[in-house]
């Protein structure tokens, strides 16, 4: 029997000379032609993705502490004050890093947002005892998949920081 010749991943076969550098993929080819299209954002730009980001930060970090201080009780019950502390002063972090466009802090918003798409496609709207109670849940996930979505484009602009060699 014939041995099978098996392609290589560079396009050529075994057994026969490679000549030279592989092609891109298609899709590699658009990634370059993709990258190629972003501009860096130039000193002081925010996008605009990015600023929405932070207001909505700033907004949920206080809004937070102030039902905190107004004795706003949730189900029947007044949520701890160090795990409304500790998520507001994680929010005002994150929207003093958005405001200043940081890589870190788009990521990491980015990582809350999808948890709270998560957390409102699944446990709430499967909860949801009403018509209302399912138009906020689908409000929370169209909007936070949107900013979302947008963040990703924002996040290819803002140039992520240089790793520095080990000391």
């Amino acid at each position: 029997m014939g041995r099978r010749r098996r392609k290589r991943p560079g396009g050529t076969r075994t057994g026969t000379p490679q000549q030279s550098k592989p092609t891109p993929s298609r899709a590699e080819q658009r990634n370059i032609e993709a990258r190629a299209r972003l501009e860096p954002l130039a000193a002081g730009e925010r996008p605009t993705a990015v600023t929405v980001a932070a207001v909505t930060a700033a907004v949920l970090a206080l809004a937070n502490l102030a039902a905190l201080a107004a004795g706003v009780e949730v189900q029947g019950r007044r949520p701890g004050a160090f795990g409304v502390i500790a998520f507001s002063a994680v929010m005002l972090v994150a929207a003093a890093g958005l405001w200043r466009a940081r890589y870190w802090a788009v990521l990491g918003f980015q990582m809350l947002l999808g948890l709270i798409v998560l957390f409102f496609s699944t446990l709430l709207l499967i909860a949801a005892s009403s018509v209302t109670d399912v138009l906020v849940c689908v409000a929370f996930v169209g909007g936070g998949g949107l900013l979302f979505y947008r963040l990703i484009r924002a996040m290819a602009r803002i140039q992520m920081p240089a790793r520095r060699p080990p000391a």
